[in-house]
């Protein structure tokens, strides 16, 4: 009796965790597809972005508000890809998926997803034709690893379907997540006036980005987080992403060994906030190989180029120099652990040490840079570096608010040397300029040079500005 009572309980408790598991946190990016699924002149959309940063929970969690969904798995149904011919007529293929899956497509009240969808290029193909005979239906395709088969066909639908480009949840979505939204419109209120936030509500921003810093974006870590609050349970999930990520190395289409991609990964995430070097990633191998491997964990959505740019105008990629580059880890989170960073040095740390502590600030600025950017825009990230012989400066990040070219340095705190922004401002005329650190909101002149000063868990407020 007593062992049938335990395993009752037992069960009882693995199901109740997955179904916490499959609790799904509302993030901008719904309000984001929704307007994409209420637009009148809506084309077939292709959602791009690394594994496991919740593609398919997104468009499962979208085809709530339509009458029917289908969606249809390429790598799970093989037997599929026979409806998706080279000479394909979309309205028979999807009377047969609605026979086969016995679910109506009707335009209007049917959203049609194709999940893995680079599993069959005639089905990436056939997008196109959605939006040329079918273009009252509601499409949304989606897949791992989809960039290696879209380089393949670098204009197979251009002005046909529409990319949107998707990544980690960023702070707001983690504050969000745990019904924090008063204190998001609050930070975002304060950052519009050039205002300080109320210390009290200031110190609790900091606290939860301390706390974000160490469990990430990844959905599965934020949702862990919420359940138990264990950084060791966040830091599990972590190592299983990455070694699904691993994995997956020995798919990407280019061979290159999966222990150099490891090595360069690990090496990415050491040289952060640093112009990466390729000696440091390995001293065996040539720069060339270095560089592919790059070029493929880039496809692979895991980590992202921070390119120079002379910044003389906009746009900022018509001056980019690429023998000067940095590079983006997909996930604090995943950084932090992968380095085996201690919590303690996050938790603990003065607020200087904290914003210091091994370029997580700076990776976090960027990281939150890009997942403010226009969602349906490839985004492209820049810095500027003074390249003259005998001198020196960088500025961190460079964004673009209303045609203007905004600098955004990450430091400190006001005992921070700002020579470099000021001397950037001077020659580039700049509007103002953005110092970003665990410092409360405000804004001073120095030179005529407008300097805002935006606490790094507003970052996502730009927009508002």
């Amino acid at each position: 009796m007593f062992f049938g009572l335990s395993f009752i309980i037992m069960y009882l408790c693995d199901q109740l965790q997955d179904l916490y598991i499959m609790a799904y946190y509302k993030r901008n990016i719904d309000y984001q597809l929704e307007v994409w699924s209420k637009a009148a002149n809506h084309k077939p959309l292709l959602i791009r972005g690394a594994r496991q940063v919740g593609k398919s929970t997104a468009v499962r969690q979208l085809g709530k508000a339509f009458k029917h969904f289908v969606e249809v798995n390429l790598e799970k149904r093989p037997d599929l890809h026979q409806y998706f011919t080279e000479k394909i007529n979309v309205k028979r293929t999807c009377q047969l998926l609605s026979v086969t899956l016995g679910i109506p497509i009707i335009p209007g009240e049917t959203l049609l997803f194709i999940d893995e969808i680079q599993e069959c290029q005639n089905a990436i193909k056939a997008l196109r034709y959605f939006r040329e005979d079918y273009p009252d239906l509601h499409v949304i395709a989606a897949g791992s690893l989809l960039e290696f088969a879209l380089e393949e066909l670098p204009s197979f639908a251009v002005g046909r379907i529409r990319s949107f480009y998707l990544f980690p949840f960023s702070f707001d979505d983690f504050l969000s997540a745990q019904g924090l939204n008063e204190l998001i419109e609050f930070k975002t209120q304060a950052v519009k006036e050039s205002q300080p936030l109320p210390e009290p509500i200031h110190d609790k921003l900091k606290d939860l980005l301390r706390t974000f810093y160490l469990v990430g974006g990844m959905p599965e870590a934020v949702s862990t987080w919420i359940s138990e609050q264990s950084f060791l349970a966040c830091s599990r999930v972590h190592n299983d992403i990455l070694d699904t990520y691993q994995q997956d190395f020995s798919k990407y289409k280019k061979r290159v060994s999966p222990d150099l991609l490891r090595q360069v990964l690990r090496s990415v995430a050491l040289q952060a906030g640093k112009k990466f070097v390729f000696a440091q990633a390995s001293r065996e191998e040539p720069a060339a190989t270095i560089k592919l491997c790059l070029h493929l964990l880039t496809l692979a959505g895991l980590i992202t180029p921070v390119k120079h740019t002379a910044a003389n105008g906009v746009p900022l990629g018509a001056e980019e120099n690429e023998k000067y580059i940095k590079y983006l880890f997909l996930d604090l989170g995943l950084m932090q652990t992968m380095l085996s960073l201690p919590a303690n040095d996050i938790l603990q740390a003065s607020d200087v040490d904290f914003v210091n502590k091994g370029a997580a600030s700076e990776m976090f600025a960027g990281l939150e840079l890009l997942k403010t950017h226009d969602y349906f825009v490839k985004p492209e990230m820049f810095y500027w570096q003074n390249t003259d012989k005998g001198t020196s400066g960088e500025i961190d990040y460079l964004t673009v608010i209303d045609g203007h070219i905004i600098p955004i340095e990450v430091k400190a705190g006001t005992q921070g040397k700002m020579q470099s922004l000021y001397n950037f401002m001077s020659k580039h005329s700049s509007v103002f300029g953005i110092r970003t650190s665990l410092e409360n909101g405000s804004s001073y002149i120095h030179n005529d040079n407008l300097v805002k000063i935006i606490p790094l868990y507003a970052l996502s407020s730009l927009t508002s500005i």
